[in-house]
């Protein structure tokens, strides 16, 4: 081994050293090498965990210098800012709101199903805002932040990558995107013997169109820089209110306002689910609601990209086709505690919550409780025929169908198709990112191999995910899968909100969680974890731990 690469080596691995200044603010001290040399000030930087670097300290910097606006208004605030959650909403209205959610009710009713719902959301929106408090305050994403937590990055990032990969890799977001292709060309269900594989082959190939989207990224509608942030915003920005206003204007029609009244009552009224329910079933509703509980740290990186807070000044992912990729630090940066970043982050917070309450909770709200009740009241005549699971992505659009014609019933199975298309890009890109971060994060060697370019890892690991998804599609029946992987993600919440008090309690004191985060946090191991240790349970003895 050459000279130049052993002290390549040796600076690489110098960076996880533990520092020598006190944790709190180390390198702030005046450094002297003999009583008569002059005094050389170190940069500040501050210590969060350990095993990995130290954050520099610097400035937070205003939205205005972020955005490049004189000034924020609600015209800015809708243009320029509010954003990540849009994407976010990419994934909630998939699979547990399309299928899943209007399956059960529609057999169960919303009385003690409709709250655990509820629930699920409202958990969901504090545990985001608790994953985005960090990176706002860091500009590292979760994973990357995760490594800072006892005992060390060689436990959690890879514990975080497993997680997050063992739920989403089974694939079932890529069967049921290429259901919805061929409920929409064919105009009903697939038939799972023989016309499966052709359902994997559509499935495969929307994966490989994504691909090239996402290399190619973004368009005029994207503005400014060329992130893949900003395409993935552009695109769902465009179609995820045509899609929640045509669904509700639709319900609206159809179904009777008693039928909403009692129907809301009990999606919001806590009751016990209804006897014979399936905890698995539930389980996967609760974990598949919104976005994906304790696995919803894989989208708030979305928010460093965008730019919120300290984001601005660590990077973005660019299109393999884009010229504007900045280097990638393999370390956050994080500000210093003053009246004037206290007053900065009050700012940035607020926007944060905005984002989170007025778009994703409300949409995702929307997004699953509108296609329940439609399909709740489709179904209540006693002359119907159940909805199965076979045929849920056709269902709606068929009994549509029989009474308002063939136009609305092929707005739904374009809805259902947009949906779940939508959810397929989402998720394949996270991985994408979650694993990019992660290495750069914690990889000298990868980051050297990439020459700091992140998407040297991103488009590679792109295609190997495209390669595994097609080789586990053919595990388990495309039911199945989401089954698992809605329980998988609440296995994470377990695990991860600890981590998160962990961190957000060593943040700058402006950015520190509070005495609600800690609780809310808590709430969610709570109410995710049971869910998990009854289908453990199941799975293992055969029968539930606790019954309803």
């Amino acid at each position: 081994m050459s000279d130049q690469r052993l002290r390549s080596e040796r600076s690489e691995r110098s960076q996880y050293s533990p520092p020598a200044a006190p944790p709190e603010l180390a390198g702030t001290q005046a450094m002297q090498s003999t009583p008569n040399a002059p005094v050389a000030q170190a940069a500040p930087t501050r210590q969060i965990g350990f095993s990995r670097p130290p954050l520099p300290v610097e400035d937070l910097p205003t939205p205005e210098e972020v955005f490049k606006t004189r000034r924020v208004g609600l015209q800015e605030l809708l243009l320029f800012i509010l954003g990540p959650s849009v994407i976010a909403l990419g994934i909630s209205l998939g699979s547990g709101e399309w299928l899943l959610a209007p399956l059960n009710i529609s057999r169960l009713g919303f009385r003690g199903i409709g709250w655990v719902i509820f629930a699920s959301i409202i958990l969901q929106v504090f545990y985001n805002i608790e994953l985005a408090r960090y990176t706002l305050a860091t500009g590292e994403s979760p994973i990357a932040g995760f490594g800072r937590v006892p005992p060390g990055y060689l436990l959690w990032v890879p514990l975080a990558l497993l997680c997050f990969f063992t739920a989403f890799l089974l694939g079932g977001w890529t069967v049921s995107a290429g259901e919805a292709l061929f409920a929409l060309f064919s105009g009903r269900s697939y038939q799972p013997g023989e016309e499966l594989g052709t359902v994997r082959i559509l499935g495969l190939g929307l994966m490989v169109s994504i691909f090239l989207i996402l290399m190619a990224g973004g368009t005029r509608l994207t503005g400014g820089s060329r992130k893949i942030e900003r395409l993935l915003e552009a695109i769902h920005a465009i179609y995820l209110p045509y899609i929640l206003i045509g669904l509700f204007l639709i319900t609206l029609v159809v179904v009777p306002l008693n039928f909403w009244g009692q129907s809301l009552f009990w999606f919001v009224v806590p009751a016990r689910p209804p006897g014979g329910s399936d905890p698995s079933t539930l389980g996967a509703l609760a974990g598949f609601a919104a976005l994906a509980s304790g696995l919803n740290f894989m989208f708030i990186g979305y928010y460093r990209d965008k730019g919120y807070g300290m984001g601005s000044k660590t990077g973005f992912i660019a299109p393999l086709l884009s010229a504007n990729q900045p280097s990638m630090p393999n370390v956050g940066v994080t500000f210093p505690e003053n009246e004037v970043n206290a007053a900065r982050w009050r700012r940035w917070f607020r926007y944060l919550v905005i984002d989170q309450w007025g778009i994703f909770f409300v949409g995702a709200v929307l997004g699953i409780f509108l296609p329940s009740l439609l399909v709740a009241y489709l179904t209540s005549s006693p002359s119907v025929t159940p909805a199965q699971s076979a045929s849920m992505m056709t269902y709606a659009a068929q009994l549509l169908r029989q009474t308002y014609g063939p136009i609305v019933s092929g707005w739904m199975l374009l809805t259902g198709f947009l949906l779940l298309y939508g959810t397929q890009m989402i998720v394949l890109e996270l991985l994408a990112r979650n694993f990019t971060d992660a290495a750069f994060a914690v990889s000298p060697r990868l980051r050297r191999l990439a020459r700091q370019d992140p998407r040297r890892l991103y488009f590679p690991a792109l295609i190997g995910i495209m390669v595994l998804v097609g080789l586990f599609i053919h595990i388990q029946p495309p039911a199945q899968l989401l089954l698992i992987s809605a329980n998988l993600s609440n296995f994470a919440a377990l695990l991860f909100p600890l981590a998160l008090i962990y961190l957000n309690s060593q943040l700058p004191r402006p950015a520190r969680l509070r005495w609600w985060s800690v609780l809310t946090l808590l709430l969610n191991m709570a109410f995710f974890g049971f869910f998990f240790i009854n289908f453990l349970w199941t799975q293992i003895n055969g029968t539930p731990l606790v019954v309803f």
